[in-house]
């Protein structure tokens, strides 16, 4: 034998060795050791999710080969069972991998989610699109009614048989060939939009202030959260606002420099839109139109057609009528709104127009004027920690559990919280996790997300779910002082974490947020009516220095100043609602985004003091966040929990029989029933809207 053979054989030796001690190294390859199955972060390396992602698919699709090659009859046991257990392991490095490159992203695992997020599309496609497999599903859907079966079990199989109805089972061999393409290709491009918006928001416009000047108007603490933002981009001695939210809308409200209220709000406006390398306007058009062609071959005239028949919503004529009845009484109160700041505007001695870089200038101005109240009088008594604590302590009252916080449980960074919930005689319900810190490597906005989901028909699982936010970085005092908009964000996103750890159900495909869209954001939207109660407020809002409990007077002024600006928040709202069902009701393809988005907001007579709260450029709810056509749902659900809140209101906010109905029927059932059966379980009828135009001012 050569010796390049042996010297071959011996590296392909030290190959299997290395393969072999690296897969024991890869902590995805074998059974978390740890409390509550959470990931063992610490020893988690970005090149350990590679191998995990493409070992995880080659397992399931093994198991469904299992399920297919069974040669006894199709069986609720050998079949949906078995479905609902196979891909345990690409769940759990899914699961950990998505929701740290959503939340704790760097280069590397954005290229990781570029390359795998095609291949887990024709994964997925993989399966249901097999033929085999579908029958056997339809076999146990098609006699169902036949078996002894609890109204859960019947509800997995309906579920489970519309997701392969819906992702083109029925379709002959070449369509689903043309399907799986342009699965793949969606796939790809709205990973590359959320990227390109992450990406321009932190490294395109910048607004540095050199002269301390022109900081006039802006309070102490928004100049020493810019002041820090620039030393740590290395502009000392200077002061740094960004077009986010948390940075950026502080200084639309405060600062008395309209010129750079402008620069930076345009900037805002333009991401995505400046014709660079992040540019969104091409991709925004691809994305709708391979949607329209995928919908066409599943048997829909649109989009919008095919996501609304998995809603409660069902067609696009009830959403518009739903959006018509908020959108005409909104934009009529938000002329006034306007009307009155022109007013303002004039009596000051101005004679510019109001534009909407002046929208939040003004609108502070005649809140502090009708109602004496400033944001900035409010915030020493939201400290972060404190408004957490008091979202816990309505959670205790209302479904009787506790947080206790842990120190010894993993985490993927040092400045995360860790809470064990358990049932008041401490029973663990599950953990939950905190995410609050603002920085550059984190998508904007808030969300919930799960690492494990509830379930108990294989082993008991306990949920372990996370709340991630934007709220601004600590003072100089080490606190982070909310605005009361980012106090009603973290009880809404707690709402969204307490419909995860409150689930009681046996199927994972079924527990916690695994509901329809228009559905989910009504338990998160619930909890924010218990911030704004003046006895829940007396419970959390305290002084961050004093510790003195907030004043009642300004708890009056809080709750006065609750329908203040509302014109302006319903239509920005509302505005993108109709713009998202115009992407996505289009039964032609889209040519021109710029032009297709003004031709839309023109015709709506959306006034020009209010741009859209998202352009499509940066609309990453409807191109990269899983809400195309469903952006109305905020809205749909805000009906439900309107109505949902009124027996509360009637009661008092912790009626113990109300309460549990409501735990029963809303944050602990899940999808294992109806949801409009579950609603009515709750609240006696169908809701009804006159409570939504109520709480927004609408019905004076």
């Amino acid at each position: 034998m050569k010796k390049t053979s042996i010297l071959f054989l011996f590296t392909v030796f030290c190959s299997i060795q290395n393969i072999q001690t690296y897969a024991e190294m890869n902590p995805f390859f074998s059974e978390f050791k740890t409390p509550y199955k959470i990931p063992p972060f610490e020893l988690i390396q970005d090149e350990h999710y590679k191998p995990a992602f493409y070992r995880a698919m080659e397992s399931h699709l093994n198991e469904v080969d299992a399920i297919t090659s069974n040669i006894d009859s199709p069986s609720f046991t050998n079949t949906i069972i078995a479905l609902e257990k196979s891909g345990k392991d690409l769940d759990v490095v899914s699961s950990t991998f998505f929701n740290l490159q959503s939340s704790n992203t760097n280069d590397i695992m954005d290229e990781i989610a570029a390359e795998i997020g095609p291949k887990l599309s024709g994964h997925y496609d993989a399966i249901y699109l097999n033929k085999e497999l579908f029958n056997r599903v339809k076999s146990v859907y098609n006699t169902s009614s036949e078996l002894d079966l609890n109204t859960e079990q019947l509800r997995l199989i309906s579920e489970m048989y519309k997701d392969f109805i819906r992702s083109g089972a029925q379709l002959n061999e070449e369509s689903m060939s043309v399907l799986t393409e342009i699965n793949q290709e969606l796939s790809s491009l709205t990973i590359e939009f959320d990227q390109n918006l992450l990406k321009e928001t932190n490294e395109g416009y910048q607004l540095i202030i050199s002269d301390v000047e022109q900081l006039d108007g802006l309070p102490k603490d928004i100049i020493n959260q810019a002041k820090k933002l620039a030393q740590s981009e290395g502009h000392d001695g200077q002061w740094l606002f960004k077009p986010t939210r948390v940075s950026m809308y502080p200084f639309l409200t405060y600062s008395t420099q309209r010129d750079l209220r402008q620069k930076l709000y345009i900037s805002y406006t333009k991401r995505g839109n400046n014709d660079n390398e992040y540019d969104n306007k091409a991709i925004a058009i691809n994305i709708a139109n391979l949607r329209l062609k995928r919908a066409k071959i599943l048997g829909y005239a649109s989009h919008a057609d095919f996501v609304l028949d998995n809603t409660m919503a069902q067609t696009t004529d009830r959403v518009k009528d739903l959006l018509d009845r908020v959108w005409s009484p909104g934009l009529e109160t938000a002329k006034k709104e306007a009307a009155e700041m022109q007013k303002m505007i004039e009596d000051e001695g101005d004679t510019f127009e109001l534009a909407a870089w002046d929208w939040w200038y003004y609108s502070e101005k005649i809140r502090q004027l009708k109602y004496d109240f400033s944001e900035e009088e409010a915030k020493p008594y939201f400290s972060q920690a404190k408004v957490l604590q008091g979202a816990f302590d309505v959670a205790t009252k209302l479904f009787d559990i506790t947080f206790e916080e842990r120190f010894d449980l993993p985490k993927y960074r040092e400045n995360i919280r860790t809470f064990e919930v358990k049932d008041l005689v401490g029973n663990p319900i599950g953990v939950f996790y905190t995410d609050y810190t603002l920085r550059s490597n984190k998508g904007g906005g808030a969300w919930m997300n799960s690492f494990v989901d509830q379930s108990k028909f294989d082993g008991i699982e306990l949920p372990v779910v996370m709340n991630t936010c934007n709220f601004p970085p600590p003072n100089e005092d080490g606190i982070s002082l909310l605005s009361f908009e980012q106090v009603e964000t973290l009880f809404h996103e707690f709402g969204h974490a307490l419909h995860g750890l409150l689930s009681d159900v046996n199927y994972p495909s079924l527990s916690g947020t695994s509901v329809k869209r228009d559905y989910v954001e009504f338990p998160s939207q619930m909890m924010e009516n218990w911030a704004i109660q003046p006895e829940v407020l007396a419970s959390y809002a305290k002084h961050y220095q004093t510790n003195e409990i907030i004043p009642q007077e300004l708890i009056t002024k809080i709750t006065n100043a609750a329908k203040f600006n509302q014109g302006f928040a319903t239509t920005e709202y509302v505005a993108a609602s109709y713009l998202d069902m115009a992407w996505h009701m289009e039964e032609q393809q889209i040519e021109d985004a710029n032009r297709f988005e003004q031709e839309t907001l023109n015709e709506l007579g959306l006034i020009s003091q209010i741009a859209t709260r998202y352009r499509s450029t940066y609309f990453s709810h409807i191109f990269a966040g899983g809400y195309s056509m469903g952006y109305y749902s905020y809205l749909w659900t805000e009906v439900l929990e309107a109505d949902a809140f009124v027996p509360f209101s009637e009661k008092g906010i912790f009626h113990k029989e109300t309460a549990d109905k409501l735990k029963k029927y809303v944050y602990s059932s899940g999808n294992s029933d109806d949801l409009m059966t579950q609603y009515i379980r709750y609240r006696g009828s169908e809701p009804n809207i006159e409570a939504l135009l109520k709480k927004r001012g609408f019905d004076e």
